[in-house]
């Protein structure tokens, strides 16, 4: 089991940041999406789907793998912490 060495954070918090000044309002309507959407995703409350991620790397002249990446990074670091039954290795992975 690899030992992450810090906790990522939400792509939410990372996508503020790009926002910078531009309302959530605005953002939404460059993005094609509606304002609930995207002010689910900033505070964390929904993940970043492939197809905004598609639509961040168009806005931001980013990859979509970026910011897929990074919901992937952060969905891995919360799994990393549940409580999950022993599994058992198969033989011919021994």
């Amino acid at each position: 089991m690899t030992t992450r060495m810090f906790k990522p954070p939400h792509p939410g918090e990372v996508l503020r940041e790009y926002l910078g000044e531009v309302s959530v309002t605005q953002a939404a309507e460059k993005l094609g999406v509606n304002r609930v959407t995207l002010s689910r995703l900033l505070t964390g409350s929904a993940g970043i789907s492939p197809d905004m991620a598609y639509r961040l790397s168009e806005a931001f002249g980013t990859s979509a793998e970026l910011w897929a990446g990074m919901q992937l990074q952060y969905d891995l670091h919360q799994a990393s912490k549940l409580k999950r039954p022993k599994v058992q290795r198969f033989a011919a992975y021994a």
